[in-house]
């Protein structure tokens, strides 16, 4: 372009005689001119050609943009849909999570109210149960359940044992809060002292609790100077009893003969004997055990030892429990022990007949 503005500013500012005597200068710049020109068409011409593809590509792509465009607002609203319907889904489950929690509140909360109304019934009712074991407890055992004191006041519960009377006052919780309850106990330990204070009465006097209360009273035992105060629950009624019974066993042993005396304290020495002479053994073996059970992890090769581990774990001993209310018969001991020295006599096992046999054997 620049060589064809030169040829027309040239040419414009020639004179006639220029033109005329530079004709052939004018003829050179024109034929450069013209070729420029046609360079100028055939790049005008490729351009076209290049406009009239990226038209064609322009098409393409606005065609190929719509569909995407198309497409993207199809998976949008499906997208949208899904979005939404997991929305509710998970608005269904938090309503259903919410109705559980509520139900599940609901639950504890009625059992908290019905496990409340169960204590309360238990509280109110601790006092009637209290006298019910106690009197059933002196029916078993034998023991004076006195229904009239002959002195001041009226306790719950009141035993006889050697001519002293002996109180059980039955103490329970007004309400579920338990934090006041030590206090309560505490109180009551001094307006006893209108009972321990009157002739005849025994001055250890017992509070009796329910069962679930005895952990949140730290105190169980109260030294009033005068008289004892013990917190103690039904369970222990019975033992509690029974301790203070052998009180009466003791005024017995006075009016034993010296013969009976003699018998009984010849019973108790040969028991207490056989006892320690029992305890003696099995510490005897205890150790010989102790002894036997540290060579085998020291002897043993190890892989010996980890199968005796193995087999240790397998094993399990289960003694015979023992039930309250089954009494240990010394016959069925006796039928026992006569069938374990008849499978040793079988097995040619000699069964020492004394303790001296058991030292011969030792």
């Amino acid at each position: 372009m620049e060589r064809i503005n030169v040829f027309f500013e040239k040419l414009k500012n020639y004179s006639f005689w220029e033109r005329l005597f530079s004709w052939r200068l004018i003829k050179e710049l024109s034929d450069s001119t013209l070729k420029e020109v046609k360079e100028i068409e055939e790049r005008l011409s490729d351009l076209e050609k290049k406009l009239v593809d990226e038209t064609s590509k322009n098409k393409i792509l606005s065609s190929e943009i719509n569909s995407l465009e198309k497409q993207i607002f199809i998976q949008e609203k499906s997208l949208i849909k899904e979005y939404q319907r997991e929305v509710a889904q998970v608005s269904q489950v938090k309503k259903d999570l919410d109705a559980e929690r509520g139900r599940i509140q609901d639950s504890k909360l009625k059992e908290k109210e019905e496990e409340f109304e169960k204590l309360k019934h238990q509280w109110s009712s601790h006092e009637t149960y209290v006298e019910q074991k106690i009197k059933m407890i002196c029916q078993t055992h034998l023991v004076d359940y006195i229904e009239e004191v002959p002195f001041k006041g009226k306790p719950d519960n009141t035993i006889n044992i050697c001519d002293e009377y002996i109180i059980f006052d039955a103490k329970s919780p007004a309400n579920n809060d338990l934090t006041n309850f030590p206090k309560y106990i505490r109180r009551e330990t001094d307006n006893l002292k209108k009972y321990a204070s009157q002739e005849s009465v025994r001055k250890e006097v017992f509070l009796v609790v329910p069962s679930n209360t005895i952990e949140h009273i730290s105190q169980l035992t109260y030294n009033l100077g005068d008289y004892k105060v013990y917190v103690v629950t039904i369970d222990s009624l019975e033992p509690i009893i029974l301790s203070l019974k052998k009180i009466e066993e003791y005024e017995f042993a006075e009016q034993l003969s010296p013969e009976e005396r003699e018998n009984i304290c010849r019973v108790i020495g040969r028991f207490a004997h056989t006892t320690k002479r029992k305890i003696q053994i099995d510490q005897f073996f205890a150790n010989q055990f102790i002894e036997l059970l540290v060579k085998c992890k020291n002897d043993l090769p190890k892989d010996l030892l980890e199968s005796v581990i193995e087999f240790e774990k397998a094993e399990k001993l289960n003694p015979p429990s023992e039930r309250r209310s089954k009494q240990i018969l010394t016959k069925e001991l006796k039928s026992k022990n006569e069938s374990i020295n008849a499978e040793a006599q079988v097995r040619q096992i000699s069964i020492p007949e004394s303790f001296e046999d058991v030292k011969n054997l030792e």
